[in-house]
């Protein structure tokens, strides 16, 4: 006999503050997953959408080695799943109308998002019947928790969102990692441990890869895990000698705490974030004019020394005789780690333009346009 949660879609939610590598542990699954047919919703905080080009690109790579399906969906402007967002429910219908040609739904929020809107909208009426929250996995930057950035980020609520994303996980994975010994793993282990200490697991993503079995259709949601409602989550336990959850879970769902009906704390604080903390702003600078890596990296490195950014990320066509003419640069920045390197593939030949996003606490854009313009030479606009 079929279980009611057997024919739903699963769905898995990827959160984590801005820089995390959410993207980059994305593309590797996808490397790692040719057996499922997959479907990426990817939410950014801003009007362009980076990563979801970048997924295109790595997939468009496996495409040539694999025979296999997967659809990115872009939605744009960091609010996915409000009652007036426009994007997101009609992505998942569309999947839904799709769902024998769908094995599993993957979606990644912005950086500056609760994964609780999500849940609240695969709880409601419209898509209960047909997606089952598989689990909830919270990307870290390994290195900046352990150096205290979150605490000393601009705006306290860049640490209160922070700890409410570690605490709406089921599993937490420590990303960036790699420069790290076992000592200092154990250290981040604690510090993730003493602010959510009821997170199911910790992953370590060497190289930011886990293992698609340790990832994807954990049913950590469905009613075979112990839930009340298949619908509710997440789960939240501390592990005792008894391998088997409580029957009763709600007293320790994180989301109904205080009295509150599920969910609705969480939905009102990510939508308090974006709405009522105007300092943090997102944009798009763009340049015409090719660029030459060194120059770039100097200049952007400048440019968060003297601004309040958090996050930068983009593309640009490259200058200079080290580079073919099929080569682009990738941009990359979490604070004062700047990284500019070559890309290539489909998602590059389709931003034949210089084109970064900047997100960060009361910026000055025109500030950043004059410093980038005067240490690159060219113009930004």
């Amino acid at each position: 006999m079929i279980s009611a949660t057997a024919s739903l879609i699963p769905v898995t939610i990827v959160t984590g503050f801005l820089g995390s590598g959410k993207t980059t542990l994305l593309s590797n699954l996808l490397k790692g997953s040719d057996l499922r047919r997959l479907a990426i919703l990817v939410n950014e905080f801003g009007e362009v959408s980076i990563d979801g080009a970048l997924l295109r690109t790595d997939d468009a790579r496996e495409n040539d080695r694999n025979d296999r399906h997967v659809e990115i969906h872009e939605l744009n402007n960091g609010l996915v799943a409000y009652g007036e967002d426009d994007q997101f429910f009609p992505a998942m219908l569309a999947i839904r109308a799709r769902r024998n040609h769908i094995d599993h739904v993957l979606i990644e929020t912005s950086g500056l998002a609760l994964p609780t809107a999500v849940m609240a909208a695969l709880q409601s009426p419209a898509l209960c019947g047909d997606f089952v929250l598989d689990a909830t996995l919270a990307v870290v930057d390994t290195p900046l928790l352990l150096s205290g950035g979150f605490a000393a980020a601009q705006g306290e609520s860049v640490a209160v969102l922070f700890e409410r994303q570690l605490e709406y996980a089921d599993i937490v994975v420590l990303n960036k990692i790699d420069d790290l010994d076992e000592p200092v793993l154990l250290q981040a282990e604690t510090q993730v441990r003493n602010i959510a200490p009821d997170v199911r697991f910790l992953e370590l993503a060497w190289g930011a890869k886990l293992d698609v079995r340790l990832t994807l259709g954990l049913r950590l949601h469905s009613a075979s895990a112990g839930t009340r409602d298949p619908h509710h989550g997440p789960v939240r336990y501390t592990p005792t000698g008894d391998s088997q959850p409580p029957a009763n879970q709600m007293r320790f769902d994180g989301h109904s705490h205080f009295g509150q009906p599920a969910h609705v704390h969480g939905l009102a604080t990510h939508k308090h974030f974006h709405e009522h903390d105007p300092g943090w702003q997102s944009f798009v600078l763009r340049s015409g004019e090719p660029q030459q890596a060194d120059k770039l990296r100097l200049a952007l490195q400048q440019v968060v020394q003297c601004e309040p950014i958090l996050r930068l990320k983009g593309f640009a066509t490259a200058n200079g005789e080290q580079l073919s003419k099929s080569q682009h640069l990738l941009v990359q920045g979490v604070r004062s780690r700047i990284k500019v390197g070559c890309l290539t593939g489909a998602g590059a030949e389709a931003n034949p333009k210089a084109e970064l996003v900047f997100i960060g606490y009361h910026p000055s854009r025109s500030r950043i346009v004059e410093l980038l313009d005067r240490m690159t030479g060219t113009r930004w606009r």
